[in-house]
């Protein structure tokens, strides 16, 4: 009987966004599975790209006669059941295509790779046009073929295409995997008695030292097959081992194996701490709904210090015990080898780790670890909410308020929600934990959607929470104290030195300084492709934009003007180091931001040397203020406290308080006290003095009041449109057109903010404008999106970008 798969095609775009039927040709029926890659012919020509099996069914429903699945590649699908579900979730949620959401759920590796070639159908004519045979790419018996890139960069591609007109080349496409497991080489012992082993050694030649060793070693192995390494290792070497192979004393096989990310690590294994009474409490009510199989939504609302990780442990152990598996969600790669450590330590090799700091094949074999059920806790960032985990008994978020969980591109997915969805699917709860949440989960926390559970004192018992003190920077000024460091802070950073104890300073910037003035005319030294000054780097003396990556030297003279009293303004993480340096030259001082982060485990290097005191002072920027607990921290600053409060957003009260909150939880997590000193320019702002007070549901209060005089979340929903062109004016007519068409299809309680410029108009040569929608009901929405999706396709090919952003957390 014949049978034909349903698949979804990697060419994201709406008529497209449909599952094509295809043929499985005999040989294939028995490997074509549901959630499997496949190769297929796509389109006119003999394009090949790869798609997701979605069906199998025994009926086409169509007369048209249909093309063949080419080959699977995959042996085992790589997306089960419940993803296959979840991505139509996604679509429908974050208004992106069916394929872009299953390409997301895979590990970057797993994503096809296309290659093109020019083959000649017509030799002669091809050597007629001046193409000599032996650039072209063919074993004997096969029609030559070029590599199309190959063919650009010598120059030949005009030639190529004028023949493919002529009927004597045409195109092929060829989909390559880039997943490739890594296979470790064994030597198998072939010396199986004492007696061989001396029958061996009394043929070698005199003073065969190394001959003598491999033939004992060989022996000890007995019926093991060992590593190469075992032996290199013992002075082998490889030519050595390959003569072994060719007497007949050895044998190589290969087995596959994993690329380990913690190979060289030992974890200490550690066991469950006594719970205080709100701890207990916290995790017997998570239990509960775990045992009951009931999706109930938890927000574990938690001081800092309150021990919300223990709770985390022991509710995921008791789940593990009860066979079932977990996911722990981590907003940022700075969080997780704290709590990699953690994991490993309580729960050894049940733990599967998944974060952008692992290379593409570490990622890889961690996925496959997780796939094939030989890990049954999940650590990891926004990403690992995907991972392919089984019969799944508890998910939790960390930090749930972070930014960092909703993804900037399409699809535009917050993590939460999925961590949600999923629960509801394996009928287990979900805990999102913070000492500061989101307003939108504290508000459904107050309305009963969740359930909140409060941990109001820290867990060890000698730890009080930190003094803070607030600077007003406006007086340091006045005292002719123009530096970033306050006389106060300065007095307390020489007091902790003295003492041996450890300092965390935050700057909310990376970099040496903020911008390059010209102190003549005002010329403030600017990226050529985006609306953004350039940021001074010392490190590697230039001019960097944070936006597109364009670099360049540092200018002597204006380029404006030609004056040479150009200079740099503002403060930068390099910049506080070098004056930090300057002041307490008897201070150690690591700098943690993404320059000095962006080599693998850089993050894991720097806290293990701060946490093995190498290290006086941990100067860094957003990345230091979470997750971090060591016990002789006894004094944070915050060298500028303003920064996101200058941003036009209406989450920049709510995203300032976080960071000072969590920062200032860095402080006093053991025996010895802990201060805190703010520095800002706006002493008297709410945010920071409720900050100064630990104060959240103060602060809720407050904002929640400002939000609904305002109208924002979570009072309304909001919808974000952005469209950019290379051409200003293309992307506003747009802009507007939208918003007109948009006025006519939604009632009047539908809001419209804008159309207005992006807050940095010009990223990489593109115009950006933006339209805001806010609404509490709106039923003409999601079909008035879908009709801008589809009409976003047209839209591409004039030039024009139009993105959707359901519920942003970015307005700017």
């Amino acid at each position: 009987m014949q049978e034909f798969a349903k698949v979804i095609v990697d060419v994201p775009a709406m008529q497209t966004d449909q599952p094509f039927t295809y043929h499985i040709p005999p040989e294939l029926t028995q490997l074509v599975q549901v959630g499997m890659r496949v190769e297929v012919p796509f389109g006119n020509g003999n394009r090949h790209i790869q798609g997701f099996v979605m069906a199998i069914v025994a009926d086409p429903e169509t007369d048209a006669p249909l093309k063949d699945i080419a080959r699977v590649l995959d042996l085992a699908p790589v997306l089960n059941t419940e993803l296959l579900a979840l991505a139509d979730y996604m679509k429908e949620q974050t208004f992106a295509f069916k394929i872009t959401c299953l390409q997301t759920m895979l590990p970057a590796v797993m994503k096809a790779e296309y290659q093109k070639f020019i083959r000649i159908t017509d030799v002669a004519q091809a050597q007629a046009a001046g193409i000599a045979t032996n650039l072209l790419a063919a074993e004997a018996g096969e029609v030559p073929e070029i590599d199309w890139q190959q063919a650009e960069t010598t120059g030949l591609l005009p030639t190529l295409l004028r023949l493919r007109q002529a009927g004597a080349a045409e195109i092929r496409y060829q989909v390559n995997k880039k997943n490739k497991i890594k296979m470790m080489r064994l030597v198998a012992s072939l010396i199986t008695t004492p007696e061989q082993a001396e029958e061996i050694k009394s043929q070698l030649r005199a003073g065969s030292k190394r001959k003598e060793q491999l033939v004992d070693l060989l022996l000890a192995a007995g019926d093991a097959a060992l590593p190469v390494k075992h032996y290199t290792d013992a002075g082998i070497s490889n030519a050595t081992l390959n003569q072994g192979a060719t007497d007949g004393w050895l044998r190589y096989t290969e087995v596959e194996t994993y690329r380990d990310p913690f190979a060289n690590r030992e974890f200490a294994t550690t066991t469950a701490l006594a719970l205080n009474p709100e701890q207990l409490a916290a995790t017997e009510a998570i239990l509960a709904a775990a045992k009951s199989e009931r999706p109930e939504t938890f927000l574990l609302e938690g001081i800092t210090g309150s021990g919300k990780t223990e709770v985390y442990l022991q509710s995921i152990a008791e789940v593990l015990d009860h066979g079932k598996t977990a996911i722990m969600l981590v907003p940022e790669i700075a969080l997780t080898p704290q709590m990699v450590e953690r994991f490993k330590s309580r729960l050894g090799d049940a733990v599967a780790v998944l974060h952008s700091g692992l290379s593409q094949g570490e990622k890889y074999d961690e996925w496959r670890k997780i796939e094939r059920g030989e890990a049954q806790v999940v650590v990891g960032a926004r990403s690992a909410i995907f991972a392919p985990l089984e019969n799944i008994g508890l998910i939790i978020v960390d930090e749930e308020h972070e930014a960092t969980y909703k993804q900037d591109e399409t699809p535009r997915y917050h993590a939460r929600d999925l961590a949600i969805w999923r629960s509801e699917y394996h009928h287990c709860p979900v805990v999102l934990g913070s000492a500061t949440p989101s307003l939108e989960s504290r508000a459904r926390a107050q309305k009963k959607v969740y359930t909140l559970l409060p941990l109001s004192q820290r867990a060890n018992p000698e730890a009080a929470l930190p003094s803070v003190e607030v600077v007003d920077m406006k007086d340091e000024y006045a005292k002719k104290n123009p530096g970033n460091f306050s006389l106060v802070l300065k007095e307390k950073i020489a007091d902790r030195l003295a003492h041996g104890e450890q300092i965390v300073l935050l700057l909310n910037r990376r970099g040496y300084s903020s911008f390059m003035m010209c102190r003549d005319c005002g010329h403030v030294v600017g990226c050529p492709n985006c609306d953004i000054s350039l940021t001074l780097h010392m490190d590697v003396k230039k001019l960097r934009c944070h936006y597109c990556g364009h670099e360049e030297g540092i200018p002597q003279t204006c380029p404006e003007c030609g004056s040479r009293k150009i200079r740099y303004y503002g403060t930068g993480t390099q910049k506080v180091e070098e004056e930090l340096s300057g002041i307490f030259p008897e201070a150690r001082i690591l700098r943690m931001d993404v320059d000095t982060t962006r080599k693998k485990g850089a993050h894991e290097r720097i806290l293990k040397a701060f946490g093995e005191k190498k290290a006086d002072i941990l100067l860094g920027t957003q990345m230091i203020a979470k997750g971090l607990d060591f016990p002789d921290i006894t004094l944070v600053g915050v060298l500028n406290a303003d920064t996101a409060l200058n941003l036009p957003d209406f989450r920049a009260s709510e995203r300032t308080f976080q960071l000072l909150t969590q920062v200032s939880g860095r402080a006093g997590r053991a025996q010895k006290p802990g201060e805190v000193v703010i520095q800002t320019f706006n002493p008297e702002h709410y945010a920071i003095l409720l900050a100064q007070r630990q104060d959240y549901e103060a602060f809720y209060r407050q904002e929640m009041a400002m939000r609904h005089r305002s109208g924002y979340p979570p009072y309304f929903y909001t919808v974000k449109i952005t469209v950019s062109h290379q051409e200003e004016q293309e992307a506003a007519r747009k802009i507007f057109a939208i918003a007109r068409d948009l006025a006519t299809e939604l009632s009047p309680q539908a809001v419209m903010l804008g159309p207005t410029p992006g807050t940095i108009a010009r990223v990489k040569n593109r115009y950006y404008y933006q339209l805001i929608i806010k609404y509490k009901r709106e039923p003409h929405l999601q079909p008035a999106l879908k009709a801008l999706l589809e009409d976003s396709q047209l839209a591409q090919r004039q030039g024009l970008l139009i993105s959707i952003d359901n519920e942003p957390l970015n307005f700017i």
